[in-house]
């Protein structure tokens, strides 16, 4: 697939690398960027050759938030033909202003409940700032790794927004508890790195020359478990999240485990570990 904003290679192993990559613009999600994710997680939706993915981003910043000279042309009536007939959430009618602005905001949130959806675990890597939906990206991803540079807030509410966007009130308090979230989303000050991890909004600070070699490895890690069991983990992990009782999810986990005990992948887990070495699951 070619991407204009944002790379993505897959390994033989099965990891892929997305990459934002607009590093002039600070990575800043800008129509076109939100188009081409939607095609990406579409893509590995369905996609059962890549197995972990890991995000991160060129240049200085992972990224800087939307583009906020394209959100502008949200606010006006007129909107150019070109992009109208490029991005179709803009083509509600001229004199209805509300109706573009609820499309664009409805389609960009929808990449944050992809990333929930797709099966592949996400290893978020971040360099420097991460600001407004670019931290509502970061929170996410399944992991996050951080240099000693990067830095996150909460970008909305500093520029007349609610601070409640794509996700950022539903992820943040569950990771980092209610009271630290609160804060951080009503101020919009920025999180150092070294913050972050004290409050488990990331999983380690390295030096930057090591973001990807740590997340190779964590990935190449997740690469040793059975694939089915690696999904199925994800899925039961987000649903576990807003379920009403331990009884529903002990009933989707065992679910999940008897699915599991079909597969091919359990014959192979079971006789490495007896023959202590490292399992050799087909990539899909």
């Amino acid at each position: 697939m070619n991407f204009e904003t944002i790379k993505f290679e897959l390994k033989e192993n099965g990891i892929g690398i997305l990459t934002l990559n607009r590093p002039e613009k600070l990575n800043a999600m800008s129509f076109q960027m939100i188009k081409d994710l939607h095609a990406l997680f579409d893509s590995l939706m369905v996609n059962l050759d890549c197995r972990v993915v890991i995000l991160k981003a060129e240049g200085r910043a992972f990224c800087a938030g939307l583009d906020l000279k394209e959100s502008m042309i949200l606010q006006s009536k007129k909107k150019p033909a070109e992009l109208k007939e490029k991005f179709h959430f803009l083509n509600a009618p001229d004199k209805d202003l509300i109706k573009a602005k609820l499309y664009a905001q409805w389609h960009t949130s929808q990449i944050i409940a992809k990333m929930r959806k797709i099966g592949q675990p996400i290893i978020a890597l971040i360099q420097g700032a991460a600001s407004g939906a670019g931290f509502a990206f970061v929170l996410a991803a399944d992991v996050r790794i951080a240099s000693k540079k990067a830095r996150f807030n909460n970008a909305f509410i500093n520029v007349g927004f609610s601070g409640a966007d794509l996700g950022s009130s539903y992820h943040l308090p569950r990771l980092i508890g209610m009271s630290r979230a609160a804060e951080i989303l009503y101020t919009g000050r920025f999180v150092d790195a070294y913050e972050a991890e004290k409050i488990g909004l990331v999983l380690s600070v390295v030096e930057e020359e090591k973001l990807s070699d740590t997340a190779i490895k964590l990935a190449e890690n997740m690469l040793r478990k059975s694939p089915l069991g690696l999904r199925m983990t994800k899925q039961a992990t987000n649903l576990s999240l807003d379920s009403p009782s331990l009884e529903t999810i002990l009933q989707l986990e065992n679910r999940g485990q008897m699915l599991c005990s079909t597969s091919d992948d359990i014959m192979e887990g079971v006789q490495s570990f007896f023959e202590k070495r490292d399992p050799k699951y087909p990539l899909s």
